[in-house]
């Protein structure tokens, strides 16, 4: 599924990124995980969460680069049902604040409801204050801390 948008600023192309397509995520998702140091580690890396499930939604700017990206995936549990649940929302520096994050976000929640899913679900570090900023502002509640322990 393509689509284009108006943001504020500019109009947005978002596309899924398939196939060879999945290299073109490496610079924008490198943003939020920075331990990706190999294009090519990372398009295996992705092809095994792929078998899980996982999908990438890419915003374009004006010139046809990769600027912003989505990882996700459809998730069906007790608690919450059918859904989509965000991995990876992640946007270049320099595309920062044009709109990007948000059009993802609105395109996540059309396919969320083309597959027929109750909601969005995703977790964001707690450092992240302008994340958590677009997240309240494009109508998510924060409805749980997130624990991990390590072993």
């Amino acid at each position: 599924m393509t689509i284009t948008g108006v943001t504020s600023q500019h109009t947005t192309r978002i596309a899924e990124l398939v196939g060879e397509d999945t290299a073109l995520a490496f610079d924008a998702l490198r943003e939020l995980r920075p331990h990706l140091t190999d294009v090519d580690e990372f398009v295996d890396v992705v092809g095994a969460q792929r078998r899980e499930g996982y999908r990438i939604a890419a915003s374009f700017d004006a010139d046809g680069r990769v600027v912003a990206v989505a990882g996700f995936r459809h998730r069906t549990n007790l608690h919450a049902g059918s859904h989509l649940y965000v991995d990876d929302l992640s946007t270049l520096p320099s595309a920062r604040r044009q709109g990007h994050a948000g059009a993802l976000l609105r395109w996540v929640d059309e396919e969320a409801r083309r597959l027929g899913c109750a909601a969005v679900h995703l977790d964001s570090g707690t450092p992240r204050h302008h994340a958590h900023r677009l997240y309240l502002g494009s109508g998510y509640d924060i409805t749980a801390f997130h624990f991990v322990r390590k072993l």
